[in-house]
């Protein structure tokens, strides 16, 4: 019935859910979630911010794998 209303808004919802099926099931299911790799990503930027102006990009990898692994 939502989808022969034509309501631009549920239909939006209705293809999000289509769309991220699997993804919603799998934090249901498994209760696995992307946190971890956004925690990463928040930490390496955060390191960036602090070694701005490096410019040996071996120096910067190498203390972002003492730090981070």
């Amino acid at each position: 019935q939502v989808e022969q209303w034509n309501c631009e808004e549920f239909n939006t919802v209705i293809k999000t859910f289509q769309n991220h099926y699997d993804r919603i099931l799998n934090f249901f299911n498994d209760k696995r979630t992307n946190a971890s790799a956004e925690s990463f990503n928040c930490k390496l930027k955060t390191f960036r911010t602090e070694f701005r102006g490096v410019n040996d990009l071996k120096f910067y990898l190498y203390r972002v794998k003492q730090l981070f692994v």
